[in-house]
């Protein structure tokens, strides 16, 4: 009998895989797996690092100094969060919806308008914002006089009621493009006979979208959910941009991102302490495993029995 001969190794996937296989342990697995290592020490004699198990952790959940800051952050982040979920994503799919129908042309043009913001640099959007809404030399008054609404001007990222919220929506006009993107790929997607076959049979152009061509595209509406969470709770360029390390006014936009710059780096009187930051990026971690987690055991499990 002639034995089946076995297939040769596949050398050349290991040598197209291995620079970004590299590079990404180097710079992405490596910083990770030794920041979490460094929040399990503490500060010994001599510059040592003596092993503390999770102490940094208790520390910083239940202690004076550091729990109130840590609190703070997450639900600012968790907010800041939430108005992505609830305002860009939606907006997205709206503007996905009507780019994906044959009404509206030029939509290669929108497309293009409606991303652009997203590839603009972070300190360009959040220098541009900062003098829209400046009360003294900025547009914002002036816009809302137009419409009769001149009374209702204030230093929108002055005050500790609205600088999160506004921040949030500035950000949500820049990444609007993203979801948008995401929708539209998976609107082209959908065969035209499905939506062919629902006409003839009398389904109007809300019946259209809803009851066949959004059940169709929930895996991306799951991916776009995930990704929201993974991208605001690592956001910190267009706080600290606008605010500072600060995230002022008093702390009111202070997230995980920027809380962790602080403490790890040190800002102003505040000296820089690695150990303690090395452990809020261990909270940052956990916060969006967590999130990561209910969306592939729950949403995803929850769409695959659906599909079956």
């Amino acid at each position: 009998m002639n034995s089946k001969r076995r297939k040769p190794f596949p050398i050349h996937i290991v040598v197209f895989l291995a620079p970004a296989v590299l590079i990404y342990t180097l710079f992405m697995i490596y910083p990770l797996i030794d920041s979490l290592r460094l929040g399990l020490y503490q500060a010994g004699e001599g510059g040592t690092e003596v092993f503390a198990g999770f102490t940094n952790y208790r520390t910083l959940l239940t202690s004076n100094i550091w729990a109130p800051t840590l609190w703070n952050a997450v639900k600012n982040n968790f907010i800041f969060f939430a108005v992505h979920m609830l305002v860009q994503n939606p907006i997205g799919l709206f503007l996905a919806a009507l780019l994906s129908s044959r009404v509206v042309r030029g939509t290669a043009v929108y497309r293009t308008l409606i991303f652009t913001p997203t590839v603009l640099s972070v300190v360009l959007i959040g220098f541009i914002w900062r003098l829209i809404l400046s009360p003294l030399w900025g547009i914002s008054k002036d816009f809302l006089s137009f419409f009769g609404l001149g009374q209702f001007n204030q230093p929108w990222l002055g005050l500790e009621s609205s600088a999160l919220i506004v921040l949030s929506f500035i950000s949500v006009w820049q990444y609007v493009g993203i979801p948008m993107l995401l929708f539209l790929a998976a609107l082209i997607g959908i065969p035209d006979e499905l939506i062919e076959a629902a006409r003839v049979d009398g389904a109007t152009g809300w019946n259209v979208f809803w009851r066949i061509k959004f059940p169709l595209i929930l895996p991306t509406v799951g991916i776009v959910a995930v990704l929201t969470f993974v991208g605001n709770f690592n956001a910190f360029d267009l706080i600290y941009t606008t605010q500072g390390a600060l995230a002022g006014p008093n702390f009111s936009t202070d997230i995980m991102g920027t809380f962790f710059f602080r403490t790890f780096f040190g800002f102003q009187l505040q000296p820089g302490n690695p150990i303690m930051g090395a452990t809020i990026a261990g909270v940052m971690f956990l916060i969006i495993l967590t999130g990561v987690l209910l969306y592939l055991f729950g949403w995803q499990r929850r769409l695959q029995r659906l599909e079956f």
